[in-house]
């Protein structure tokens, strides 16, 4: 069996591990790209963050015209509604982005080949290609970017039709009545509101006192506030006992208080694993944590020094935009050239209904770190736009340093909260002062308007002796 040679062999060709690819190549590197599908894009493209936000497009359209138009319009739909038809548009969306991505290796003349791909040696990779034959490659750098497979419990009879993942949940042909939705991460949140949006009976059930713990508790409170008014039920700090199909209509779940939630279907969000338990990792000496993720340093470099892995085979983040980066981060590296270290001001992006956002440094970290800090607000029922738009719950908040004058973060919960954070993500790169968004003139109506709210009630809770200098 002959043994092709490359500079930097990928393996996974979703988010990570195109990105990896795509910055090799331009470097001049002969890049190889192994993928078990056909098209590239992985779970990103074709199961996961495009789908489910083509459904939540939809979801988000009928709840906002059904906030603007109550009188006129029924957002309730549960029951006979096909769910492919709320997704209408799918196909020419996911084809699209994946024949772009497709067109980018391409113009890179970067070499793919499907199949599933695992350590041979320390340097060499084997795939075996979707007709079981086998083909070796020698790689100088290998990069891992295998994605992630959802976590099913033990207590949980996962079976795709009634119990469900997130693997399956968008097979689901109609839409059903009602939904329990168990676990409170970034998943879970999602979906549950995208249902709850298109008028399904949806129950949150969780061990934890409150979901996205990781995310400021003011934009939590929004977001909760938010999914009671759309019928939503929270139930926290719950510890499931038995989860079961009834035979005939129901999912029946029994928690340890004795509590009993019935519903038409279940979905089980709780986290995922990487997959990377099949590439034979001992053969190249790549060390794997007790969480089952691959370890490794700042620049994406495993314990083999040859060896670096990226998105949600490293775990948290898990975001398609941190896969990307950790990805070129990581092709860069591996070359000797010039590599950014991880950012400070990573967005994050939450397509929950409403969506929630956030950069930089929460109030918590800003006082552990500063001492103190300076917060403003601003409610978006303050702002002409948020009234227009029917979003009166959303708010825009800006952390500052103790003077006041530097932004050290922001957080955003309502209408278009993950496209805002970017003019925080800018400022904080830039190094703006806070009193540039009091002299900045924004359209109007806008929701960007809420930075000059905001700003101005930081400037007003200045310390007085800076309110002076100033």
């Amino acid at each position: 069996m002959s043994t092709e040679k490359f500079d930097l062999i990928v393996i996974g060709g979703g988010p990570a591990g195109h990105k990896a690819a795509i910055q090799a190549a331009k470097v001049g590197k002969r890049v190889l790209l192994t993928d078990l599908q056909q098209a590239v894009g992985g779970e990103c493209v074709h199961r996961g963050t495009i789908p489910s936000k083509t459904l939540r497009e939809t979801a988000l359209s009928l709840w906002s015209t059904s906030k603007l138009a109550p009188k006129l319009f029924e957002s309730s739909m549960a029951g006979g509604v096909k769910v492919e038809s709320l997704m209408r548009n799918l196909d020419s969306v996911r084809d699209a982005h994946a024949r772009f991505m497709s067109a980018q290796l391409e113009r890179n003349g970067i070499t793919r080949w499907r199949g599933r791909a695992k350590f041979h040696s320390e340097h060499e990779i084997s795939v075996r290609g979707p007709e079981l034959s086998d083909r070796v490659a020698y790689g100088e750098r290998i990069l891992i970017a295998t994605g992630s497979r959802p976590r099913r419990p033990d207590n949980i009879p996962v079976d795709h039709e009634h119990i469900l993942d997130s693997d399956s949940i968008l097979s689901l042909i109609y839409l059903p009545s009602s939904l329990t939705v168990i676990g409170s991460g970034v998943i879970a949140c999602e979906f549950a509101t995208v249902f709850a949006a298109l008028g399904v009976d949806v129950t949150i059930i969780d061990k934890y006192e409150r979901p996205l713990a990781f995310m400021d508790p003011e934009l939590i409170d929004c977001f909760l506030e938010s999914f009671k008014s759309m019928g939503g039920t929270f139930l926290p700090k719950r510890e499931i006992e038995k989860v079961a199909w009834d035979g005939l209509s129901a999912v029946e779940t029994t928690l340890e208080s004795g509590e009993v939630i019935r519903s038409e279907k279940m979905f089980v969000a709780q986290g995922r694993i990487a997959c990377v338990n099949d590439l034979n990792l001992e053969v190249a000496g790549v060390e794997v944590s007790n969480r089952g993720t691959v370890v490794v340093d700042k620049f994406c470099q495993s314990s083999a020094p040859h060896v670096y892995a990226a998105g949600d085979a490293i775990g948290p983040p898990a975001l398609a935009a941190a896969s990307m980066e950790q990805g070129r981060r990581a092709a860069l590296h591996a070359f000797d050239l010039p590599a950014p270290e991880e950012s400070s001001t990573l967005p994050i992006g939450i397509y929950t209904i409403p969506e929630m956002a956030s950069v930089g440094m929460s109030e918590e970290q800003a006082i552990a770190e500063h001492g103190s800090a300076v917060v403003g607000r601003s409610k978006f029922e303050e702002l002409a736009r948020g009234q227009i738009c029917g979003d009166v719950g959303g708010m825009l908040k800006l952390v500052a340093d103790p003077s006041g004058k530097q932004l050290l973060g922001a957080h955003i919960v309502g209408h278009g909260a993950t496209e805002l954070i970017h003019v925080a993500q800018m400022a904080i790169q830039a190094g703006t002062t806070i009193d540039v968004f009091v002299d900045s003139i924004f359209n109007f109506p806008t929701m960007a308007e809420g930075y000059r709210v905001a700003a101005i009630k930081i400037v007003q809770a200045r310390p007085a002796q800076i309110r002076r200098a100033g």
